[in-house]
């Protein structure tokens, strides 16, 4: 059975910037609709490494993003700093990097407003023995790790407690045109089948590297580039801070850490299609060697998995190299395509959703003719229960501390007992669906330890068919789904103990349970 309904604004996207969008549109009294095809931060928002930019990264590249990043992450550190741990960052050099660069570092950083400074080699060392003996120059920065699904659930969480809504696992399928406006939107419950038709004022596009093919449902085009970055999660964490490589941004030269663990990246490969993004052994196998020069640890640290997301680029001219292409967000009014109530934000970097989000909302109410100012600038972003399980760490406190024997862990790697599980759930459950596998795991630790998923994945299961959330086969169906995802970042990484891992998750869930993964 169709339904419809009627909104202000319907925004298609549910990363960082869909996401911040709706917190600032709701906190201004604007109503709006949030619809994502997949879970939040499906795309280029789950797919990062985490890292909350000083700026330091792009003063050669792109001194403007530069700038914006430094501003931004200022505005972040302080307003949610529930979602950062401002871990400092450092730039180090190693011996055969470019001397002049070096020697232009903290001018450039300092021409951006950020702030760089030097530090002696062997006080480097101490803060950070991982680093390379062979260091030559190292250089402070105010760089901070963020939690990204932390910060999209609760912009969300507060964006519905300030009367937005949200459609997750819809996707549009096409647009309903009357002279010079969208008057329709048409999408699709991917679970269900069932058909929505969305009746709203404007309509922003914020999704990303789907951004074009999105546009091109209602006539615009944009010219995107899709660079997939690869990296890799180390089991144990290896630094205290954001450790980057003193040159110019190329593969293989920054480690970020995330709470227990630390990620390693990244890459730049064009690709045609969003959708393919996965990463690969060539990509691996390219930027180890640069990595271990910085770092040489990581020639023997034991990864556990590897991901990839896709930058979102805009081609404004012919190129080669996607790392020439600016890292600035572009917002596209399409009333210049003949569209006068359709808008698209893209580009940009996870450290600049809020800004992004905030000139959208600007343009939104500029076309709604209301008056309201931006908020999200001054305004803390509450802390709430729908982001606080993604927090590495966070499980095992609470489950020691509870000392209660019958909540069970339902995985062991990272301790999330039934009761967190049960939570999140719940959550889910009010907002209308049925929760899988994979939207628990994105709200919480599960499936993200040595194991990836070959235990937990069968305790997870077992306990949603005893609380009624599985049915017939859909637990078959669930499971493939979670292990495939699991195996997309097992399989680049094979070798050393990794291999061990994933014959045993191969004998436990294809030979004894029949249990065949497609990819």
């Amino acid at each position: 059975m169709d339904q419809s309904s009627e909104t202000q604004v319907l925004i298609i996207g549910g990363g960082a910037t869909g996401t911040g969008l709706a917190r600032d549109l709701a906190l201004r009294g604007v109503g709006c609709l949030l619809v994502e095809k997949q879970d939040i931060n499906a795309g280029a928002s789950g797919g990062n490494h985490g890292l909350l930019h000083s700026g330091a990264r792009y003063i050669a590249s792109d001194p403007a993003s530069a700038k914006e990043c430094r501003e931004e992450s200022e505005l972040i550190k302080r307003l949610a700093p529930h979602c950062v741990e401002t871990t400092g960052g450092l730039f180090v050099a190693v011996a055969g990097d470019d001397e002049a660069y070096i020697a232009d570092f903290a001018d450039r950083c300092g021409q951006c407003g950020i702030d760089a400074r030097a530090i002696e080699i062997k006080d480097a060392l101490e803060l950070e023995p991982v680093l390379s003996p062979e260091t030559i120059a190292v250089y402070s920065v105010p760089d901070a790790c963020v939690d990204p699904f932390k910060l999209s659930l609760d912009n969300l969480a507060d964006a519905q407690a300030h009367g937005a809504t949200v459609l997750r696992n819809t996707k549009i399928v096409s647009f309903e045109k009357t002279g010079a406006r969208i008057n329709r939107a048409h999408l699709v419950n991917c679970r269900t089948g069932e058909r929505i038709t969305i009746t709203a004022d404007v309509i922003v596009n914020a999704t990303g590297a789907w951004a074009g093919k999105v546009a091109a449902m209602a006539g615009p085009r944009i010219n995107m580039l899709y660079s997939q970055g690869s990296l890799i999660i180390t089991q144990n964490r290896l630094s205290h801070r954001v450790i980057n490589r003193l040159r110019k941004a190329t593969d293989g030269d920054i480690l970020v850490p995330g709470g227990t663990v630390s990620i390693f990246g990244t890459t730049s490969v064009r690709i045609d299609d969003p959708e393919k993004k996965r990463p690969t052994v060539a990509e691996i196998d390219a930027m180890l060697p640069d990595g271990i020069a910085l770092i040489p640890k990581l020639a023997e640290t034991r990864f556990i998995r590897a991901y990839a997301g896709v930058r979102p680029l805009v081609q404004l001219a012919p190129t080669t190299d996607d790392r020439a292409v600016s890292r600035g967000f572009a917002l596209i009014d399409h009333s210049e395509d003949g569209i006068s109530n359709f808008l698209t934000i893209t580009g940009g970097k996870l450290t600049t959703y809020r800004l992004m989000a905030e000139k959208t909302a600007d343009r939104v109410c500029a076309l709604l003719g209301v008056g309201e100012a931006c908020q999200t600038r001054t305004k803390p972003l509450p802390a709430t229960n729908s982001g606080r399980w993604t927090e590495a760490g966070l499980t095992p406190k609470m489950w020691f501390q509870k000392k209660n024997p019958s909540d069970l862990l339902l995985c062991e790697c990272e301790m999330v007992p039934t009761s967190v599980v049960d939570e999140i759930s719940a959550k889910i459950q009010e907002e209308g669906e049925r929760p899988s596998l994979r939207e628990l795991g994105q709200r919480s630790r599960v499936g993200k330890g040595p194991c990836q998923g070959a235990f937990c994945s069968l305790r997870m299961t077992a306990h949603l068919y005893n609380e009624g959330l599985l049915t017939a086969d859909q637990g078959i169906d669930e499971l493939r789904d979670f292990l495939n995802e699991r195996w997309r970042g097992i399989q680049p990484i094979l070798w050393g103990q990794a291999v061990s891992q994933a014959e045993l998750q191969e004998a436990l869930h294809c030979g004894l349970y029949g249990l065949e993964l497609t990819e």
